[in-house]
């Protein structure tokens, strides 16, 4: 199996800030793919049609706000959707906002919504209907006030609450989330690279010159999760990964991710996303590849 992804080389030039286009299409036709610039995608009308961001996949409801990050593989799939798709993509440079500008205060939920962005963000619809609007009317804008409503409209959507994270993390092996933290960064940086070996959270701790309690406290305190869903979330992105890129049978991607029991593997996979390692396989399978 040699399911490659298309890199897409969208139409911004230097000189742009951010391109916007609409289209009235009967179904989606465009391949996984990723490109380096930031994506926002508003759907309308295609219950139905399935969405693949990262190694998350999802059927989707009639309407729907999406920001892609760069580089993360993405598209839409007609799947079940039987009727005329509103499509709406803005798309500008990762260094439109430098790093610097974005670190003032004022620009603090945005910045953390780019961080999030590396996995895909998914709003929730009363978030969509507030900025639906500006939206629709932002193609309709030109120069400056343009870029000025764009900023609007992200700082908007950055303070929206119940907003989504959709693929993992470990998925791209691309860690672009800042833990402000060097102990962090060392003890995911070692499971990153030691994911298919035994890890203990005694390991970790020595690593990090902290005892397992603290560090047990340190790594929830800061990510929300426990160091052994941490560990499992790494291995399982790295499971997706397999799945995808190599023909390797689910028992032997499970354990040389380091899963020890192929059952505990399968409930583990499907509980984190919502399918079957085969299924998962199964669902990229058809996708359409430009080398």
């Amino acid at each position: 199996m040699n399911n490659s992804i298309t890199k897409e080389i969208t139409p911004l030039t230097p000189n742009d800030c951010f391109t916007i286009f609409s289209r009235v299409k009967k179904e989606f036709n465009f391949p996984l793919h990723f490109h380096d610039e930031y994506e926002l995608n508003l759907i309308l009308n295609a219950r139905g049609a399935k969405r693949i961001i990262g190694d998350h996949i999802d059927i989707i409801d009639d309407i729907e706000l999406v920001l892609v990050g760069p580089n993360i593989p993405h598209a839409w799939f007609t799947h079940d959707c039987k009727t005329e798709i509103t499509e709406i993509t803005i798309q500008w440079h990762k260094d439109l906002f430098d790093e610097k500008f974005l670190s003032r205060n004022q620009l603090s939920f945005i910045k953390k919504m780019f961080e999030m962005s590396a996995r895909g963000v998914c709003y929730p619809k009363e978030a969509i209907q507030v900025v639906l609007p500006r939206l629709l009317s932002l193609s309709q804008r030109s120069g400056f006030d343009s870029v000025m409503d764009l900023i609007s409209l992200l700082h908007d959507l950055s303070t929206s609450r119940n907003m989504i994270a959709l693929s993992d993390t470990s998925f791209l092996n691309n860690n672009n989330f800042n833990y402000n933290s060097r102990r962090l960064d060392k003890a995911f940086d070692f499971m990153n690279q030691n994911y298919n070996k035994q890890i203990s959270l005694n390991d970790i701790a020595r690593l990090v010159n902290m005892t397992e309690e603290s560090f047990s406290r340190f790594i929830k305190k800061r990510t929300g999760n426990t160091f052994i869903n941490s560990l499992n979330e790494i291995r399982l992105g790295h499971a997706s990964r397999m799945l995808i890129d190599t023909t390797h049978s689910v028992t032997e991607i499970s354990y040389q991710c380091g899963f020890n029991n192929i059952s505990n593997f399968n409930r583990l996979f499907k509980k984190k996303k919502g399918c079957t390692p085969k299924e998962f396989r199964e669902n990229f399978s058809g996708v359409r590849v430009f080398v």
